[in-house]
């Protein structure tokens, strides 16, 4: 398996307004060869830096369904209007993959 994660530092007061888009987003996740499940994860607050932290995870069958993903269509459909509310992010995601440790 393999995790993909996208970490966003959101500027608080922004968190519902996130959260809103990715709940109303046309995710064609569920169609790509591979995917195994999808959560938006909420972080804690950290007032004195001004974000709440949230992550994407995506679970693949392994780490080739990803990449596909990312050179599909679907993906590119998905994130055309990313950079439309970049003043809700402090700086850009911050992503991490993650394969399991078999036996671990």
């Amino acid at each position: 398996m393999f995790y993909a994660m996208n970490r966003f530092r959101i500027a608080i007061g922004q968190e519902e307004a996130f959260e809103a888009i990715w709940k109303g987003r046309d995710s064609s996740l569920a169609e790509m060869p591979g995917f195994l499940s999808f959560h938006l994860l909420r972080g804690e607050s950290v007032p004195e830096e001004g974000y709440t932290l949230f992550v994407s995870n995506s679970t693949w069958k392994d780490k080739d369904a990803f990449s596909a993903w990312t050179k599909s269509e679907n993906f590119r459909a998905a994130h055309k209007n990313a950079g439309d509310n970049r003043s809700m992010y402090l700086g850009p995601p911050k992503f991490e993959g993650f394969s399991v440790v078999e036996g671990a």
